[in-house]
Order: structure tokens, then C-alpha cells, then sequence
């Protein structure tokens, strides 16, 4: 993975945690939960990017 998925994937989740705070201040649950969705699968990229990072060392 270069370092534009890494740069994306970082965006990613700082959008889902920006989206679950604004969810929060609002009272809207399908906003708060998106951005969790977002996080969570920016991890799970995130993750997957660690793992193939490792196996070129």
C-alpha cells in the first residue's frame, strides 16, 4: 500500500470522528453512527495495510 492509501484512510477516519461528534452534539443517531461506521472501517484498511506492510519488511 503507498502512502496515498494511508493518507486516505487517516482522512477517512477523521471524517467518521468529526461525523460522530457532530451526531452527538445533534442528537442524530444515523449521523453518530455513520462516523462510527466510517472509523471502523478505516481500521480495518488500516490493519490490513500493517499487516502486507510487514510481510514486504
Amino acid at each position: 500500500m503507498g502512502m496515498d492509501d494511508k493518507i486516505d484512510n487517516k482522512t477517512e477516519e477523521l471524517g467518521g470522528k468529526a461525523k460522530e461528534k457532530v451526531g452527538k452534539a445533534t442528537d442524530d443517531e444515523d449521523l453518530e453512527a455513520e462516523g462510527k461506521a466510517d472509523q471502523t472501517s478505516s481500521n480495518l484498511k488500516q490493519a490490513g495495510e500493517k499487516i502486507k506492510d510487514a510481510f514486504r519488511s
